[in-house]
């Protein structure tokens, strides 16, 4: 593995299935997604696994030139098998220090497809932020729509008075990861270590 730079210009949480899916399209934007993280200075943090879409995000951003971060309890090394070559690989104990590591290392966040625990770390993220927990901007990767269905349901519920318009305007909704990505860190107040538009 490549030195990777030691004080990142910013660093993206990522939740993302430890699956691949059934589409292609799904790994090529973990592709995408670490490739601009680590040709932009930046630092990635995750789940630690080496699987599914986790595994190639974390790969691709390592051979980007990027900073990986993984943070794994205990119980799932093996089940997910964790990411051995990452910058740092923390082992914890519980999924809650898991989480809560992520988010304190965090710049943005950024939700790619996924299943149930994706779904649960988004909305998470997405709590504390209309919380007040903290002010990290949110993203959500919608890849060939994915996300769309649930974005409707979302509506329903704003519908229906149970959520209120500002809340979804916490989250950022965007089909390219790149312009997402770019838009995610000028959002937080930061830049990038090279050009923005760069993939």
């Amino acid at each position: 593995m490549r030195p990777a730079n030691p004080a990142p210009a910013f660093t993206v949480c990522v939740y993302c299935g430890s699956r691949e899916g059934v589409a292609a399209p799904f790994v090529e934007a973990a592709q995408q997604v670490g490739r601009w993280i680590g040709a932009h200075g930046g630092q990635l943090v995750y789940g630690g696994g080496n699987s599914g879409l986790m595994g190639t995000v974390a790969r691709t951003t390592l051979e980007a030139g990027g900073r990986v971060v993984g943070v794994i309890p205990q119980a799932l090394v093996d089940k997910e098998l964790a990411k051995h070559d990452c910058t740092e690989l923390h082992v914890v104990e519980t999924m809650h220090a898991r989480k809560q590591m992520m988010a304190e290392r965090a710049d943005v966040f950024l939700t790619l497809p996924g299943g149930i625990g994706t779904f649960e770390e988004f909305f998470e993220a997405w709590t504390w932020r209309q919380l007040g927990y903290h002010d990290k901007p949110l993203g959500l990767l919608d890849v060939g729509g994915f996300y769309a269905p649930m974005m409707e349901a979302l509506r329903t519920s704003l519908r229906h008075g149970f959520m209120n318009e500002w809340q979804m305007g916490l989250v950022a909704v965007d089909n390219q990861p790149q312009r997402l990505l770019a838009s995610l860190v000028e959002a937080a107040g930061l830049r990038a270590g090279a050009d923005l538009s760069r993939i």
